[in-house]
């Protein structure tokens, strides 16, 4: 019996730095096995348009179906666009902050309907010169009703949806639903007036933190570590989300909202006719 006691305390399994490190071993072996947790990254560079706003959308359903997605950065630079592909953007983006969170890194601007999006998500970063804000609804009136000799309509405005009068009278309930989405966004971080807020003034990125209108200046990497914490991972890897979405092809394709001018040059106006959460810069408010 001496003899066998003997033998086990030396040999090597009995030794107990082995019993140590092969826990350790064979739990580093098991990490292997295990994908590291995503955060995924959405580029937003363009007006808020159908097209656009279904490119984003298919993005923001794919982290949402993804458990490997464990956060999602929108990083945005958008004068805004449609009210209608505002609202689904907005509400595709509240869906997935439900099962995710959410940050918006604001690059150089989220002016209108760019910033209706961010105040859905949890946390908004932006530079000290990013341009915040302009809060409101601007419309593009239809032209008055003409007479076409060889065209007939059952009606006056069926040749353009509906009249000046009632495009215009759209505009304070769209102001009000954007509003809205603003206090339900910000709660109680919102440090100014509905009055300032409504006024559809442009903040710079160091006002709008002071006003409650974003959570704090910062990078494009403090979102995304700021998106890890608030998902409580570590040791994560990022993904742009457009070519797992979209496919390994995909770019963004433009696809003329704005109005081209005599010469051919692209205006910071939309196409069509109707009710808009769009910033218009005033050195171009001159154009057609």
């Amino acid at each position: 019996m001496e003899y066998f006691r003997t033998k086990w305390l030396t040999h090597p399994l009995a030794h107990p730095v082995l019993w140590l490190a092969l826990p350790l071993a064979l739990g580093f072996a098991f990490s292997l096995l295990i994908p590291r947790p995503i955060v995924g990254t959405i580029t937003f560079r363009d007006a808020i348009y159908s097209y656009s706003a279904g490119d984003i959308i298919s993005q923001l359903r794919y982290a949402y179906d993804h458990p490997e997605i464990q956060a999602v950065v929108l990083v945005m630079d958008s004068p805004g666009g449609t009210v209608a592909d505002t609202e689904s953007l907005y509400l595709e983006l509240i869906r997935l902050r439900e099962k995710k969170p959410v940050v918006v890194s604001i690059e150089t601007m989220a002016a209108s309907g760019a910033y209706y999006l961010a105040v859905g998500a949890d946390y908004i970063f932006a530079k000290p010169s990013s341009e915040v804000g302009n809060v409101g609804v601007r419309t593009v009136l239809p032209s008055a009703p003409s007479v076409y000799e060889d065209e007939i309509s059952t009606g006056p405005y069926k040749f353009y949806g509906g009249s000046r009068d009632e495009t215009l009278r759209l505009l304070d309930p769209l102001k009000k639903s954007f509003y809205k989405a603003v206090v339900l966004g910000r709660g109680e971080n919102l440090l100014t007036t509905p009055e300032n807020i409504l006024s559809g003034k442009l903040f710079i990125g160091s006002e709008a933190l002071r006003f409650g209108l974003i959570d704090a200046l910062g990078t494009y990497s403090e979102a995304l570590a700021k998106a890890a914490a608030l998902a409580h991972v570590w040791n994560y890897e990022t993904k742009d989300l457009r070519p797992l979405a979209l496919g390994p092809e995909s770019t963004a394709v433009y696809y003329g909202f704005f109005l081209e001018t005599a010469d051919g040059t692209q205006s910071p106006y939309p196409r069509a006719a109707g009710a808009y959460y769009l910033y218009i810069p005033e050195s171009d408010r001159r154009l057609p």
